[in-house]
């Protein structure tokens, strides 16, 4: 007698990012999940992705390419972690309603945070996928260049890799240029990318490389939509 196992339902935690990205095409390749659309936190007042500082307009041009719906979670800035947990739970909340019953992210090897997203996870009644979890990220940050991947680097902490690097393409040349310190996936808060070709996506999103500033300690480079 055979046992028939259903493909999970599933939403995946989207960045921006290359991990993201990249955990995209992993379970689309290996049939780990159904992804039936992305989720992402908007910083409500500057129209921008949190944390990586990217433009909402990318965000929409990603997740038409990646021929999937987008769940924007409006978070106000600065955010309260109250705030956050709050309007996380009411999206998680709707997602569940939709029968949706897996929660897709890029994490590579951070114990703390896939602990803290697992909590929060079983508390909506959800659970979680890691499809990169565990992989050398030497060897990772490779396959995604080989892959066909293209991203730049949209923000930099400059107290750990230099700050010169904001803007640059993730690729080969930028790995030779890392700090021995920093991790080539930038899993430390090294960097943030914005992805915008690849794999996971069925075209590529012209862009230009835009203005540089320095904001709350970190190096922010405008990656723009053409």
């Amino acid at each position: 007698m055979t046992t028939q196992t259903t493909t999970p339902k599933a939403i995946l935690s989207w960045s921006s990012g290359k991990d993201s990205a990249f955990a995209l095409h992993e379970v689309r390749r290996s049939g780990l999940a159904d992804v039936v659309a992305l989720l992402t936190t908007v910083n409500e007042t500057h129209e921008r992705v949190a944390m990586h500082g990217v433009r909402e307009k990318l965000l929409d041009l990603q997740a038409e390419a990646a021929g999937l719906p987008l769940i924007k979670v409006q978070l106000p800035w600065p955010c309260p972690n109250e705030v956050y947990e709050e309007r996380m739970r009411d999206a998680m909340d709707r997602v569940k309603a939709e029968g949706i019953t897996h929660t897709i992210f890029g994490d590579l090897f951070l114990e703390d945070v896939r602990a803290y997203r697992e909590e929060r996870l079983a508390q909506a009644g959800m659970e979680g996928l890691f499809p990169l979890w565990g992989r050398d990220t030497k060897v990772l940050a490779r396959e995604m260049i080989e892959s066909g991947l293209v991203a730049h680097l949209a923000c930099v902490d400059p107290k750990q890799i230099p700050a010169t690097l904001s803007g640059r393409r993730f690729d080969e040349s930028l790995l030779a240029e890392l700090p021995e310190s920093a991790d080539p996936c930038g899993e430390n808060g090294e960097f943030h990318t914005a992805v915008t070709a690849g794999p996971m996506f069925a075209r590529e999103i012209p862009v230009e490389i835009g203005e540089t500033v320095t904001r709350e300690g970190f190096v922010y480079t405008d990656v723009i939509p053409v």
